[in-house]
């Protein structure tokens, strides 16, 4: 990723937590991340977050996701110490377009990102407005997408081992 790049999308992550009045430390802007798991395709498929605390026991986060960005299909599958990682979204800004296992929905509002279907099998669509949550229960396959004005979800979950996330699509790096 160009650093013009990451500069511009650093700012719109400070800029859409500070219009929700969340303040960041000096130490927490220095380490948002941004995450094109290797796709070199930001705008697309990525994410953006900071990480408040995460210990041996719970995770705090915030996800801030550009304008119809997709966050792509993954699970948090069985670790050595427990069932997978059991996360809560809740939505603060914009509208979010979560996808998990069960039924397809049918009529579904948004779609995987164009020529990245095959990488996506999971239709059960759950739309989280301000203030809504859902719960995404261990090993569980979901992805989100973000409405056309973007969206900031908190997150809530038992202990995050990101780099041990399984992604559908195998051209994913998740460093």
């Amino acid at each position: 990723m160009k650093s013009s790049n990451y500069h511009q999308v650093k700012e719109y992550v400070l800029d859409k937590l500070q219009a929700l009045n969340i303040i960041l430390t000096k130490e927490e802007k220095n380490k948002i991340e941004i995450a094109d798991f290797g796709l070199n395709n930001l705008e697309v498929s990525g994410l953006q977050l900071i990480t408040y605390i995460n210990t041996d026991k719970v995770c705090s986060k915030d996800l801030v996701l550009l304008p119809n960005q997709t966050c792509p299909e993954h699970k948090h599958p069985k670790r050595a110490f427990d069932e997978g990682k059991e996360e809560t979204f809740r939505c603060r800004s914009g509208i979010v377009y979560l996808y998990v296992e069960g039924p397809e929905s049918s009529n579904r509002v948004v779609g995987p990102p164009k020529g990245d279907e095959d990488y996506y099998t999971v239709f059960h669509e759950v739309i989280l407005q301000p203030g809504e949550q859902y719960t995404i229960l261990p090993n569980t396959l979901h992805w989100f997408k973000a409405g056309k004005d973007g969206a900031v979800i908190s997150e809530f979950s038992t202990t995050s081992t990101d780099e041990e996330d399984i992604f559908t699509d195998p051209r994913i790096q998740r460093v």
